[in-house]
């Protein structure tokens, strides 16, 4: 399974990458600020056409981000007081200084040990999202990450596109099946955080995710991290992350990647030079 799925996500990420749109960038782009409008469609040349500007779009969508200046929360195609009423979250609005630390989990590769020595040091709450097979095939990690603070959040069983299951069941199956395995090996119910594989997501399925207790996480700062054979160098990861960064931001970064092992340490005390602290997503979601 573990390969399957590793494949199957990297050539989603390839197809988007080689038709130019990261897909920390992909879907809707707006314009404004984090209280703009979130939007249905837009137009060949990425701006947003007057008409489409709307509610939330019943249509699944992936998540995505535009950059308008550094050091400023990101525009998502969803906004803060829209992603609200359905119990998700993109980033807060906040002029705090403060970053949410959070991990997509696909599979592990000898990279996660680094990442929790780091975190451990600058004694920096994190959250694992974590498709099943993580859990399944690392027990002693998921008890070592939990031991250490750190949160197990639910990215599927499997990895689909979520926004293609229309039953409340099969929904539920997805989700069910990664608490069942991590109530197996901890001995304790997991907290009910999701974020959506790909970043894929819609109305339906953000309502349903809010019907099952589950609050919903995209985030606001990421980068190209997850590709095995194209890692990038020191220097390209922190001319993302450290001008991108913003207060509120929620951050994804990929367990996987052998960049974030070795500079998590020192993007960290970066941050935290730069007057940052780290809290966990309770502070943020009042949980």
């Amino acid at each position: 399974m573990k390969q399957r799925l590793k494949k199957s996500v990297l050539t989603v990420f390839s197809r988007l990458l080689r038709s130019g749109i990261p897909y920390i960038f992909a879907g809707a782009f707006a314009l404004g600020a984090c209280t703009g409008q979130l939007v249905s469609r837009i137009s060949s040349s990425g701006t947003v056409s007057e008409s489409a500007a709307s509610a939330l779009s019943a249509e699944s969508a992936n998540w995505g981000l535009s950059f308008q200046e550094n050091g400023r929360c990101p525009v998502g195609n969803a906004t803060i007081e829209e992603l609200a009423k359905y119990d998700a979250f993109y980033a807060q609005d906040t002029k705090e200084k403060v970053i949410y630390l959070t991990f997509d989990a696909g599979y592990e590769n000898g990279n996660t040990p680094a990442i929790l020595d780091a975190l451990k040091k600058h004694q920096a709450p994190a959250v694992f999202f974590a498709v099943g097979n993580f859990i399944e095939d690392n027990p002693e990690l998921i008890r070592q990450i939990v031991e250490e603070g750190h949160i197990i959040g639910n990215h599927t069983m499997t990895h689909p596109d979520m926004s293609g299951i229309s039953s409340l069941k099969s929904f539920e199956n997805e989700l069910k099946g990664v608490e069942e395995l991590y109530e197996s090996i901890t001995g304790e119910p997991m907290e009910k955080i999701y974020r959506p594989p790909q970043g894929i997501y819609s109305t339906e399925n953000l309502s349903m995710a809010k019907q099952l207790g589950y609050r919903t996480f995209f985030w606001s700062l990421a980068y190209v991290d997850w590709i095995q054979d194209q890692q990038p160098s020191k220097e390209e990861a922190f001319s993302k992350l450290l001008t991108r960064i913003h207060p509120g931001a929620i951050v994804l970064l990929h367990n996987t990647s052998s960049t974030n092992a070795a500079i998590l340490d020192e993007l960290l005390t970066k941050w935290e030079e730069m007057g940052y602290r780290f809290a966990s997503l309770h502070e943020l979601t009042g949980a």
